[in-house]
């Protein structure tokens, strides 16, 4: 992975050479904990309030209880970094058509079976190949390559939290917006101090059943929803991701109930992206999604009374492009991760003079 002016090639390099001698300066005091008795730490960043005996990690591999404090061991660790489009993310109400600089470290508080970036999600920090990419690093090369957006993404970004909140600080004052790619499990007041230092939020809701969060994700559905809830009620902008996995949630009861929830409990104007699953890491025996199963969602949505429904990981399919909720013409053409038109007339549909949700300047 490349962005212009660095390399992730000089991660052959060790931690310690990355880092100017020491691999001390990834680790900085972590947030969000409480000391128990006998130095154990019991962490309150996701709802899985790990209890931390002193030595070991929590179950993110990236937070360590060291002598009854609690570290992290990410901070400025990146071993990922992009520039990608903001569509990628994706985000398609969202300043379509610019860029965003991409980054992540190791780790994350769920484990889905059928994660794409499993060999950094589910590794520890010192597995993986690393840069040393400070917050000032981070939108000295935004501006640098003209991306309007940091993208806390790949794996989850809730793990390195410290990091992702210093860079969206810092990034503010560049005029450097930030953008959160999650899965949602996060505890609420962490999120709600995230909040004022980000401009959106894409969620990657799993499934609407809680079996399916326990069994395929090692996660919450109830706790992602009081995110998307809290998120909303923020009034941050917010996108939806619903990966489709054969056989498993994408049944028409799942995607009535899906969208059912979604209409009365976020609005008709939330976009939700049906994404095509592939088989990968745990789930390799699965077939990839039909085209009619992604198609069936869209029409089940729609028919619901969402607005913005799209079609992900399909090339060249039409419900990739933006469809005016009122007149029904083309607002934004898409092309895989490419905007071949965009009509957008300040946020308008020039048409009929609609207001579009999302935020477009």
């Amino acid at each position: 992975m490349l962005y212009q002016g660095l390399s992730l090639a000089d991660s052959k390099k060790s931690a310690a050479d990355l880092s100017g001698g020491s691999e001390d300066y990834f680790i900085k005091p972590a947030r969000f904990y409480k000391k128990l008795e006998g130095d154990i730490i019991e962490c309150g960043l996701c709802p899985r309030e790990c209890r931390v005996d002193k030595g070991e990690r929590g179950y993110c591999g990236v937070r360590e209880n060291r002598n009854g404090e609690y570290y992290t061991l990410v901070y400025s660790r990146a071993c990922a970094a992009n520039i990608d489009p903001i569509e990628k993310k994706p985000f398609f109400h969202y300043l379509p058509g610019s860029t965003a600089f991409s980054i992540a470290t190791a780790g994350c508080n769920m484990n889905c079976k059928f994660c794409q970036n499993w060999n950094i999600s589910q590794a520890k920090p010192e597995n993986v190949n690393s840069i040393k990419l400070t917050p000032t690093d981070c939108v000295k090369y935004a501006k640098a390559n003209n991306c309007r957006s940091i993208a806390y993404t790949y794996s989850e970004p809730t793990v390195f939290y410290e990091y992702m909140s210093d860079c969206a600080l810092e990034g503010q004052s560049a005029d450097v917006r930030s953008v959160v790619v999650s899965n949602g499990f996060i505890q609420k007041e962490p999120l709600k101090r995230l909040l004022p230092l980000v401009n959106a939020y894409k969620i990657d809701l799993k499934a609407i059943t809680p079996q399916y969060y326990s069994d395929i994700c090692k996660g919450d559905l109830y706790r992602i929803l009081d995110t998307l809830l809290t998120i909303k009620a923020d009034g941050k902008w917010l996108e939806i991701v619903y990966l489709m996995v054969s056989n498993l949630n994408d049944g028409k009861e799942d995607l009535n109930k899906l969208a059912d929830w979604i209409v009365a409990n976020l609005g008709p104007d939330v976009p939700i992206h049906f994404s095509r699953f592939h088989p990968e890491y745990l789930l390799k025996n699965l077939p990839m999604t039909p085209l009619e199963s992604l198609e069936r969602a869209y029409n089940i949505c729609r028919d619901k009374g969402i607005r913005y429904v799209y079609i992900g990981n399909v090339y060249g399919h039409k419900n990739e492009s933006t469809y005016c909720h009122n007149c029904n013409k083309t607002l934004i053409k898409r092309k895989g991760l490419q905007i071949v038109e965009n009509l957008l007339d300040k946020g308008r549909c020039p048409y009929c003079q609609s207001l579009i949700p999302g935020i477009w300047n």
